[in-house]
């Protein structure tokens, strides 16, 4: 190449992208988030991590996995407050991307094109087993999606279904092991028709 090096026409022309980690409650999804977020950050990329204010499971200020492993976060009220928040960063990772609003597809989007990594986790159904929230959307415009199993607690098998234990028909129920256990797609059926 000519006076610029192939760096500086990358770091000149920085892609964006969006990535969506996907699954039903207990496989992994933000287990996989904190990973490439911590990734990013021993790579010495600016990072910053979303979640919803309303999810105050295990912290207030931390996305936490079911395994107790953490990363530093900025509890938000609605997707527009990330674009707010996002200036000099690198990277955006948002967790339980499922309780925000329809209009994060349209914020992820506008950071994508700003050239900032976007990594969303969120349940792609349910306990209904039908699709949730924004997730549908995000997965449609994402350059890549990984889809996470859990492991059936009563046959082991692949699990993608997220069973609500307790009766309550609320769309929205922050729960754990008590509320919800995963279940292959015939457990579930079996417990739901």
């Amino acid at each position: 190449m000519n006076a610029f090096s192939e760096n500086n026409v990358y770091n000149t022309l920085k892609k964006g992208s969006i990535e969506v980690i996907c699954g039903s409650m207990f496989s992994g999804k933000t287990e996989e988030l904190i990973r490439r977020m911590r990734r990013a950050k021993f790579a010495k990329q600016n990072v910053e991590i979303f979640k919803p204010a309303m999810d105050v499971r295990y912290a207030e200020e931390d996305v936490i996995s079911h395994d107790k492993n953490s990363i530093p976060c900025t509890p938000v009220d609605n997707s527009g407050n990330i674009l707010l928040l996002s200036s000099d960063i690198d990277v955006v990772g948002i967790d339980e991307a499922q309780f925000f609003d329809d209009g994060l597809p349209e914020v992820c989007n506008k950071l994508a094109n700003q050239g900032i990594r976007v990594i969303i986790a969120g349940l792609d159904m349910d306990f209904k087993g039908k699709p949730f929230g924004p997730m549908p959307a995000l997965c449609s415009i994402a350059e890549d999606v990984t889809k996470v199993h859990a492991i059936c607690v009563e046959c082991g098998q692949l699990a993608g279904y997220s069973h609500r234990l307790v009766k309550n028909e609320k769309l929205v129920m922050l729960g754990e092991k008590e509320e919800y256990q995963p279940l292959c797609r015939a457990c579930y059926n079996r417990h739901n028709i």
